[in-house]
């Protein structure tokens, strides 16, 4: 790996880190607001235990570090033990300072956006901030259950400990920061631009890959497709555009081919190739 690319890996793995320390330590715990996973369980512990949160965080997840190594690879771990190291500290030095805000709505919307946020950015550059994830993908080859099936069913358990733990009232407040956490989370790995990939099979593909082209300046590629029951041979037209122009290309493909199959479907991310767009005259 390039030295600059694991300067930066290593520079926004520990900012993420830091800001999802932020948005527990000064937002979520202070008004008894859990996240989910591992963090969850350690924001119980500690609770019940009055030991700090960080302590909890870096030693339930030690076992995840093996797991990892051996299921995902070395540089996953090491990302990995480097972000939750990191947020272990955070949550440490943090413990003392005064909070944010008090409001529950607020600490709740704030302290699950910048959470979002922080574990968004560590997912984006390689690692990870919960063992969670890594023991799911160990327990999803053993039971007939996906990987985001059983992270769901752990949260649930935590959530319903929570509700005893601390209040129902509050376990109801931790879904809330939950959720706008797991949304954020999306936001920040998929990017605001978030791009789609769009295949039209038609009589007149060339009309519209040219008219694409001209009008939004996007470059398409033409693929050999054949109908399996006509046996047919048609054009294929493949292009990737970003979601303010998925509006402009249906009005395209519906003016020159009413009858035009269309499919859209979202991108992550989009690299090389002419992806870049078109001046459009």
């Amino acid at each position: 790996m390039p030295k600059r690319v694991l300067a930066s890996r290593i520079f926004f793995i520990i900012i993420g880190s830091i800001l999802m320390g932020v948005g527990i330590e000064e937002f979520l715990v202070p008004n008894q607001i859990l996240d989910g996973g591992i963090v969850g369980i350690s924001i119980i512990l500690s609770h019940l235990s009055g030991a700090k949160l960080g302590y909890f965080i870096f030693l339930l997840n030690i076992p995840f570090f093996y797991i990892g190594y051996k299921q995902i690879g070395k540089t996953f771990t090491l990302s990995t033990m480097l972000g939750i190291s990191v947020l272990s500290i955070t949550t440490i030095l943090l413990h003392d300072v005064p909070v944010f805000t008090s409001d529950l709505l607020l600490a709740t919307v704030f302290g699950g956006i910048i959470l979002g946020i922080g574990v968004g950015i560590v997912l984006r550059f390689g690692g990870s901030l919960d063992g969670t994830e890594v023991l799911a993908l160990l327990f999803s080859k053993k039971i007939p259950f996906s990987v985001g099936e059983i992270i769901m069913f752990f949260n649930v358990f935590i959530f319903i400990s929570a509700g005893f733990v601390f209040s129902w009232n509050r376990a109801m407040y931790s879904l809330i920061a939950y959720f706008i956490a797991f949304k954020v989370i999306d936001i920040v790995i998929a990017g605001l631009d978030e791009s789609k990939s769009v295949w039209i099979i038609s009589d007149q593909s060339e009309i519209i890959g040219e008219t694409i082209l001209a009008r939004l300046g996007r470059g398409v590629t033409y693929l050999k497709g054949e109908g399996a029951y006509t046996g047919d041979t048609k054009k294929v037209i493949f292009c990737v555009i970003n979601r303010l122009e998925e509006a402009k290309l249906k009005t395209i493909v519906e003016e020159l081919d009413q009858t035009a199959f269309l499919a859209v479907a979202n991108i992550s991310e989009v690299r090389g190739g002419r992806f870049k767009k078109k001046d459009i005259h």
